[in-house]
């Protein structure tokens, strides 16, 4: 659906030429939720705005539903631009007016009949579970009730791809999760391919299939979430990962500097997580083990577990074999 090749970006500041994408190759497949994770002024904001051109690349291609964006004239680019929707983190919606106003703006704009608008409008709000608001204006809603109207608005003329700029940066955890289902929903039923860009892990594990990490312009490291999520091969990665699970690394180190043995971190995935394969295999190989730290959650739909244990006695050997046969991975953390 989406296809980014070699994009560079750079802006000047000051006097400087200061480079915000540096050779950017990113591809998202059709009907597919793609994170993009970085930290502010890692070049997320300018990404998502290169794919429809309201960043226009220094040099590379973007093509999105196969035609070349940078090919089509001013009329083309409107056309293709009415597949391609955005919704905002601050929402970005018209105070002056409604909220079904608001959703019937883009329909307006098209050249939509008012006979078409009215129905159209309806079934959107119908959608985004906002019909009892409709005669409402953004000033009378919460945070979560602002971004559904974004969200209604931006499908208004039934694109192929949404792109979500910090889209649950504004909200509460609760209304975030809210927020996300929506989007997941909106992925499985429209087949809409959605690019969220953000700065929290939590939100790429929760709807994401895959994940590119943005540090410099650069992309580090991408790939299925699972993958950069349970086993991050970057270092900008990891700190994300360890930030959601609010760790912090130095700490750790001192916490575990008196337990003696070896350190490893299972990773559990898919129904292994919840088999008792640990307290099995110890059994067999006279494994004495203790657990430092633990996590069982969830990366989309697939629950996941990690656990931190100091193994102190039993054939580790076979152990690590026996886990491994069983689909868990083991990393030594300290030998």
């Amino acid at each position: 659906m989406i296809e980014l090749e070699q994009l560079h970006k750079s802006y000047d500041v000051d006097g400087r030429r200061i480079p915000a994408l540096q050779g950017v190759d990113l591809r998202v497949e059709a009907g597919e939720v793609f994170g993009i994770i970085g930290a502010s002024g890692a070049g997320k904001s300018t990404l998502l705005r290169v794919i429809n051109l309201l960043e226009r690349p220094d040099s590379g291609r973007v093509v999105v539903a196969g035609q070349d964006l940078q090919a089509l004239d001013a009329a083309g680019l409107r056309a293709a631009r009415q597949r391609i929707a955005m919704i905002f983190q601050h929402f970005n919606l018209l105070n002056a007016r409604t909220v079904a106003q608001n959703v019937a703006w883009p329909l307006r704009i098209a050249g939509w009949e008012s006979a078409r608008i009215a129905p159209r409008v309806q079934s959107l709000l119908a959608r985004v579970g906002l019909t009892a608001h409709a005669d409402k204006y953004p000033a009378q809603l919460s945070g979560g009730q602002k971004q559904r109207v974004g969200i209604a608005r931006a499908l208004a003329l039934d694109p192929q791809v949404l792109l979500c700029d910090e889209a649950t940066s504004a909200l509460d955890p609760e209304t975030t999760r809210a927020i996300l289902d929506l989007l997941a929903e909106l992925n499985e039923e429209l087949r809409l391919s959605i690019v969220l860009i953000t700065h929290e892990m939590d939100v790429v594990r929760r709807v994401c299939d895959r994940v590119a990490v943005l540090e410099g312009g650069r992309i580090v490291e991408q790939g299925p979430v699972a993958q950069v999520f349970l086993h991050p091969k970057s270092e900008t990665a990891r700190r994300f990962v360890l930030a959601s699970e609010h760790v912090d690394e130095g700490t750790q180190r001192d916490d575990y500097a008196h337990v003696k043995g070896q350190l490893w971190r299972l990773t559990f995935y898919g129904e292994r997580t919840y088999e008792p394969l640990l307290g099995e295999i110890a059994r067999q190989t006279q494994l004495d083990f203790g657990i430092l730290a633990g996590r069982i959650d969830r990366i989309k739909r697939e629950p996941y577990g990690q656990l931190t244990i100091a193994v102190s006695a039993g054939d580790r050997a076979a152990a690590r074999r026996l886990l491994a046969d069983r689909g868990v991975q083991v990393e030594e953390l300290r030998a």
